[in-house]
């Protein structure tokens, strides 16, 4: 799954900011030859969405330009609410007919008019009964896929690869650890807006949802508490995260708000739980921005009473050391996994790790 002839360009949009990742993949490993990340324009992606193409459009721009790459062909990955991910049991038939049968159960699963959608579908592992099959559902809205094409068109490139975050990342952490087989391990990717959270099962992913909570939650609630603006108030959330002498205020909502963030966290536990057979995780791992703030992994051992460890996306993935610095890889640490996952795809690659 991790091998190509053509090349991809791994791109990750983000609500905070755009990720792109130039790999050299072969049987031998991976190579990460270039990476950039922008700011993404102020309101311009929401839940998922993309609202101002053009200004998008001209961050990824940018970004090619950055990377110098001389590649046209994009796995670009979809998350939000326009995106649906369900498990879901049907009865044991033919693989020929399973497409027409998951065609007709998404009517009753999914919340999204099924003649606007884009539909995809995994089959698990393991099945609840001999005759029965479990399945993971992937649906995402056609308006938001075309968005991302459109993005990516206006950039001068060509989307191979229509991917969904969660997966992406499972992808990098399967790359970097290899296959989970004997724990069940959950994957957390802590953004701005979303948190992308996938669960893994004998090394495939069984669960994959967005959870809406982010590094954004905190900035919100200093802002308001404090009476003061975004910026000042991200400003302070970075500056208690980083040790630096701030108002006690700051870190009496930064625990308020892990104690809000905590508790969707552990709903999504209880939703893999119910959905899943009772399937309970033993380990975690996490990126993303968001979980640099200060207390929230430790918030999160405390209240799950699960392991919560860094994900190490260069634990196996080579760096160019020609064009990338020490000091920017670990600049990046936190941010690249999603990116890396998709840039580790090839053409034709089903949307599942």
């Amino acid at each position: 799954m991790f091998f190509s002839s053509k090349k991809l360009i791994g791109l990750d949009v983000g609500s905070s900011s755009i990720k792109m990742a130039e790999l050299d993949v072969s049987r031998t490993g991976a190579t990460l030859q270039s990476f950039a990340l922008f700011p993404t324009p102020m309101n311009s992606v929401s839940t998922g969405e993309i609202t101002d193409i053009g200004q998008v459009g001209a961050v990824v721009q940018a970004l090619v330009s950055d990377i110098k790459t001389k590649r046209k062909n994009v796995s670009v990955g979809l998350w939000g609410t326009s995106v649906i991910i369900k498990k879901i049991t049907i009865p044991k038939m033919e693989k020929k007919l399973i497409k027409d049968q998951i065609r007709f159960e998404a009517e009753q699963y999914i919340p999204f008019d099924v003649t606007n959608i884009s539909l995809d579908y995994f089959l698990l592992p393991k099945n609840s009964t001999p005759d029965t099959l479990d399945v993971l559902l992937i649906a995402a809205q056609n308006e938001v896929v075309n968005q991302y094409t459109n993005l990516v068109f206006s950039a001068g490139l060509k989307v191979q690869v229509i991917d969904v975050s969660g997966f992406a990342l499972a992808n990098a952490y399967e790359f970097n650890y290899g296959r989970s087989n004997s724990e069940n391990i959950g994957l957390f990717n802590f953004g701005a807006t979303v948190t992308n959270f996938t669960a893994l099962s004998q090394g495939d992913v069984v669960f994959c949802r967005d959870i809406p909570v982010g590094g954004s939650n905190y900035s919100n609630e200093i802002s308001k508490n404090m009476g003061i603006s975004l910026q000042e108030a991200e400003s302070l959330k970075i500056s208690a995260s980083s040790n630096r002498e701030v108002p006690s205020e700051v870190h009496s909502v930064i625990s308020s708000t892990s104690d809000a963030v905590g508790d969707e966290i552990r709903n999504s536990l209880d939703f893999l739980s119910a959905t899943t057979n009772g399937l309970s995780l033993n380990r975690c791992y996490y990126t993303g921005g968001g979980s640099q703030t200060v207390g929230l992994i430790d918030h999160l051992k405390k209240t799950t009473g699960l392991p919560f460890e860094p994900i190490n996306p260069f634990r196996r993935m080579k760096i160019n050391s020609k064009k990338i610095t020490p000091a920017f890889s670990q600049q990046i640490n936190n941010y690249c996994s999603v990116a890396l996952g998709l840039g580790l795809r090839q053409i034709g690659d089903h949307d599942q790790n």
